[in-house]
């Protein structure tokens, strides 16, 4: 009993050290060792140093100097200061960047090489190389770049996909200007959108990211690059331990068509959503938010092909689950054109199934017309003063029909978040040409339950939730 408790106790005592020192698991004391996989992935990454030419505002003409007599030597020296000021000058930036080929090819963000007359990329030996742009992707801040080289140290690339919340990663980089800098954290969150940036679901990580470190590699334990790193969120210009990456997946994409073609062409669906908050959910007898809410259809779109609908919930995207509105753009991004695709839909309490055949987005978003604001004679409902629309609302807003929100007051319309300048076109799947269709739909709802309620509010469409009034409607 004795040996086979001295046996048991060598063999476990020799797993032990073999989890806490193997190489393959890169942990130590309880921590992951990076310093394998820096000195592994070092020489792939690179600092690149750009210029750029930005205009310089002269004093102008009519700019009147100051009241200095002829003698003063003040009177000639503003006249050759204004006179010698230069209209351009040069600028300088850092940014990072890693090698995806051994023949020279090398990605990077679009922002660090933006505007550039003069691209450097310089390589852990010190060795400087000069480099042209083969193509830029502003939506996903991807670009890809080439040297005149061979035989270059390459990276990995790994799944993104695989990734885990809570997963160790690092980041080399050039923060700063400070070649070669790693820096580690785990993975935040997945599938982060961001304002304006409709196209990357990002990888938030807590790894120390700071100006000069975008378009460096985030990699995984593996020693793969799983991400780009691409943007900070701060107050101060630094680190405030929200870092967001553009997924590797979608960044070799990019760089395929980039090679390919010098350009990025992406999936079109032609809606604008939002998302299903709680009190939409309800309104629309859902158990709970989720799915992309379609508030609407743009004109000669691939949704305007189709059977889809303003009003309609987007819960998948061929058999992809949508938890919430971002999930939508980077399927549909991604989705190669001329595709058709199965959408599952919630539409007046009933799941269908739509199928959209995917167009190509356009190079610029399109823009809805404004809409001008018109007194006229107006009436009182929910809380709200309402009028019909005039022609040249009409005009101006693109609408035939609908009602005009001139002022809200409190009531059920102000916490549903109706504010004044919104057009209503639709309660509860019913159309609001006038006032008078207004008036009668409002009567006919029931007290204390939310309806969904459709409106136009300067360049978007939205719904909102609105409850009437559990007692007698008040229009005061």
């Amino acid at each position: 009993m004795i040996v086979n408790l001295t046996k048991y106790l060598k063999i476990t005592g020799f797993l032990a050290l073999f989890c806490v020192y193997h190489p393959a698991f890169g942990y130590r004391g309880g921590l992951p060792d990076f310093a394998a996989l820096v000195k592994q992935n070092a020489g792939s990454v690179v600092n690149i140093s750009t210029t750029q030419v930005l205009k310089q505002r002269k004093i102008p003409k009519e700019f009147n100097l100051p009241d200095i007599p002829e003698d003063s030597p003040f009177r000639d020296f503003f006249r050759r200061f204004f006179d010698e000021l230069p209209d351009e000058r040069d600028a300088r930036s850092l940014g990072s960047g890693f090698v995806l080929s051994a023949d020279g090819y090398i990605m990077t963000s679009a922002h660090v090489i933006a505007d550039a007359t003069e691209i450097i990329v310089r390589f852990s030996d010190r060795r400087e190389l000069e480099a042209k742009v083969i193509g830029a992707d502003r939506r996903s801040d991807v670009a890809l770049l080439k040297v005149e080289a061979d035989g270059l140290p390459t990276v990995k690339i790994g799944n993104p996909e695989q990734l885990s919340v809570g997963e160790w990663v690092l980041a080399i980089g050039s923060p700063f200007g400070f070649e070669s800098t790693a820096t580690a954290g785990i993975v935040s969150a997945k599938g982060r959108s961001l304002p304006n940036e409709n196209y990357v679901p990002f990888i938030q990580t807590d790894v120390a990211i700071n100006p000069g470190n975008s378009g460096g590699p985030l990699f995984n334990l593996d020693g793969e690059v799983v991400g780009i790193n691409a943007q900070i969120y701060s107050r101060t210009g630094g680190f405030m331990g929200l870092s967001f990456a553009v997924p590797i997946d979608i960044a070799t994409e990019v760089a395929s068509q980039l090679r390919q073609s010098g350009k990025v062409s992406r999936g079109w669906l032609g809606v604008l959503i939002q998302d299903v908050t709680r009190e939409l959910a309800e309104s629309f007898g859902m158990a709970k938010p989720v799915g992309a809410l379609v508030s609407e259809i743009l004109r000669n779109s691939p949704a305007a092909d189709s059977n889809l609908k303003p009003g309609d919930i987007i819960l998948s995207y061929n058999d992809q689950e949508l938890s919430r509105m971002a999930d939508l753009p980077p399927l549909v991004g991604l989705t190669p054109i001329g595709e058709t695709v199965k959408l599952k839909i919630l539409r007046g309490g009933n799941l269908q199934t739509v199928k959209v055949t995917i167009g190509e987005l356009p190079e610029e978003e399109q823009e809805i017309a404004l809409r001008a604001r018109e007194k006229k004679q107006d009436e009182q409902l929910m809380g709200m003063t309402v009028k019909d629309l005039t022609r040249e609302q009409k005009k101006s807003t693109g609408l035939e029909e609908g009602v005009f929100v001139v002022e809200v007051e409190s009531g059920p319309a102000s916490r549903a978040g109706v504010q004044a300048g919104d057009v209503i076109v639709q309660i509860q799947d019913k159309p609001v040409r006038n006032i008078e269709e207004l008036r009668e739909i409002i009567e006919g709802l029931t007290p204390g339950k939310s309806v969904p309620i459709l409106i136009r509010r300067q360049n978007h469409s939205l719904f909102l939730a609105l409850k009437k009034n559990s007692g007698a409607e008040n229009r005061n």
